[in-house]
């Protein structure tokens, strides 16, 4: 299993092939748009934090359902606690490859938007 030359989406992955970059185009709005940090603690977890606001809750969880829809193999989490918002990506151990390439996506969307 190898990421797409979308840059992240899994051969695996049920949704249209058609719809996949309009996916894509969506997770890199919310990436340039919310994301303001990154971790990995882990190969198969990655810790978004996200630009706190219930706005950014919704559209996040929304999306994530979505995604969830195409690739169940993702575990997503979104936390809001303390003023904070955070979601954390989850794989199983065969699609580390898959949460490499969407860390690598949200890390260049983040930065891109920074630069702005």
């Amino acid at each position: 299993m190898t990421p797409n030359d979308l840059g992240w989406a899994p051969s695996a992955c049920t949704l249209p092939t058609a719809e996949q970059p309009l996916r894509v185009a969506e997770f890199d709005a919310l990436f340039a748009d919310v994301v303001q940090g990154l971790t990995r603690p882990e190969r198969t977890r990655l810790r978004l934090d996200l630009v706190f606001s219930p706005a950014n809750a919704a559209r996040a969880a929304e999306l994530m359902a979505r995604e969830n829809g195409c690739c169940s193999f993702f575990t997503f989490t979104l936390t809001i606690a303390d003023g904070s918002l955070e979601l954390e990506v989850r794989v199983p151990p065969e699609h580390a490859e898959v949460l490499d390439a969407l860390q690598a996506r949200a890390g260049s969307a983040a930065c891109t938007a920074a630069a702005l």
